[in-house]
């Protein structure tokens, strides 16, 4: 059972730290990057976030958006069937809130208002709708994706101070 112990610890650890940097990433987007979009010229916001869009997907982001989903679904699960545990709802509460609030809510609805905005052109006649459309839902998503992942953070480090 002591490897099983240690492998927790330090998914735990793991799982803490690369929600931590999800949440810095939108956080950052939440507070100051959309709107210094939003307050430039339309065409060169739009630009500007299909560039984001498309850099994002090749980036370390990827990797860490991944892992970290794993880490948090494991955390959850093995967090749910050791509910005896002191730290146990920590991890699943913590796991299950990244799961639903960061990686969810981006698939069902970052994403697709993403791929909308991708095949617009940013100087065609609809773009301005699209633009509206986009900054007015995308932004709220963010907004729960941020909460989420700092709620999240807030309960696995409670779970490491468990341990």
């Amino acid at each position: 059972m002591i490897g099983v112990e240690i492998f927790i610890t330090i998914l735990l650890w793991f799982a803490a730290l690369m929600v931590g940097i999800m949440a810095g990433v939108y956080f950052a987007f939440s507070v100051f990057v959309m709107q210094s979009l939003h307050v430039v010229e339309r065409s060169s916001g739009m630009i500007a976030m299909q560039s984001i869009n498309r850099v994002i997907q090749k980036s370390l982001f990827v990797l860490i958006f991944f892992t970290s989903s794993l880490a948090c679904l494991t955390l959850a699960i093995l967090g749910g069937m050791a509910w005896s545990d002191a730290d146990s709802w920590q991890m699943a509460f913590g796991g299950g809130l990244y799961i639903i609030g960061m990686l969810v809510v981006t698939i069902v609805g970052n994403v697709p208002l993403n791929n909308a905005l991708e095949g617009t052109d940013a100087h065609g006649g609809d773009a301005e709708t699209m633009w509206r459309r986009y900054m007015s839902r995308w932004l709220p998503w963010n907004h729960v994706r941020t909460n989420s992942c700092l709620a999240s953070l807030g309960l696995l480090i409670s779970a490491i101070a468990e341990r």
